[in-house]
């Protein structure tokens, strides 16, 4: 079992108009509303490449029932979240029907209380118990702990379980202290936590810094990976178009599937490449299109860096 941990899960709500307006008013042609955090997303990717994984994190007030009553619907993914009394968060993406450009509008979550947290803590070692790997995503909602994922990664790798962690900001920047076996920043993150633009020197630099690999996300040029057995830099065929929310969970679940069944890295690089493509053609974060996945999988070029 793969275990995903989403501190701060959201209900996505993602709204199509025609062409978004500033200071206008717009007619919505569809809704979609997906549960949502980066690991769930990671979670629904992981379960359809046929995984078995569990979700963890936190849910409470009428939306998180709203998460869970949806996340109940997903084959392959089970629901292990924790209660809080604080209302779970809502993300608003509205795509802008004629440039395919996507807004968003993320909530800052539920306040977790110390008791809350500690609950969440004792759920998260006895779920390690079955776990094959580990993923903890996204933001922390307010009340945890900044160096709560450091102490996440440690606990994971005190069971030696395998743990990547796709986070920003403080808690990065704590957490690869920590020594996780892969962060996945994108360049900006891997910018802000290593003071480099140079994305190169970046990732060997975060990797100084505890990080096992580093697999760096570049947008359209792809995925650059500096690990302990080499540098890769994998790139799509073709540039895609789309709605681009959650085609760096895709990546993760890429990531973290290639990992559990022992791929050499450039084979899981190509793949995180191909899941992250084809979720940006795909109407939702934490889906993404097959068909362009099988079309694109053999064609990711994966070079030495």
């Amino acid at each position: 079992m793969i275990l995903t941990v989403t501190l701060n899960t959201a209900l996505d709500i993602t709204y199509r108009v025609r062409s978004l307006r500033p200071h206008a008013s717009h007619r919505v042609s569809e809704v979609t509303e997906r549960p949502g955090g980066k690991g769930v997303n990671v979670a629904r990717v992981l379960a359809a490449l046929g995984h078995e994984v569990t979700v963890t994190g936190f849910t409470g007030g009428a939306t998180g029932r709203v998460v869970q009553e949806k996340l109940a619907s997903v084959p392959g993914v089970v629901d292990a979240l924790v209660p809080v009394a604080g209302p779970t968060r809502r993300t608003i993406a509205v795509v802008d029907g004629q440039t395919g450009d996507t807004t968003q509008l993320n909530e800052p979550g539920p306040t977790v209380t110390p008791s809350e947290w500690s609950a969440f803590q004792e759920a998260y070692e006895h779920l390690l118990a079955s776990a094959s790997a580990v993923a903890l995503c996204g933001s922390l909602p307010p009340g945890v702990p900044v160096g709560a994922y450091a102490g996440l990664v440690r606990t994971a790798r005190s069971s030696g379980i395998p743990v990547l962690l796709d986070t920003s900001g403080e808690p990065l920047r704590r957490g690869v202290a920590a020594r996780p076996d892969i962060i996945k920043p994108n360049a900006d993150e891997l910018a802000e936590l290593t003071g480099s633009h140079d994305p190169l020197r970046a990732t060997q630099d975060a990797r100084r810094r505890g990080a096992g690999a580093v697999v760096a996300s570049l947008g359209p040029r792809g995925l650059l990976a500096a690990t302990r057995d080499g540098r890769w830099h994998a790139t799509p065929p073709a540039p895609v178009r789309g709605n681009p929310t959650g085609a760096g969970d895709s990546a993760v679940a890429g990531l973290l599937s290639g990992l559990t069944e022992h791929l050499p890295w450039p084979a899981r690089l190509a793949r995180a490449v191909t899941l992250s493509a084809a979720t940006v053609v795909s109407p939702a974060a934490g889906e993404f299109d097959l068909t362009t996945y099988k079309a694109l999988l053999g064609q990711v070029v994966v070079d030495a860096a």
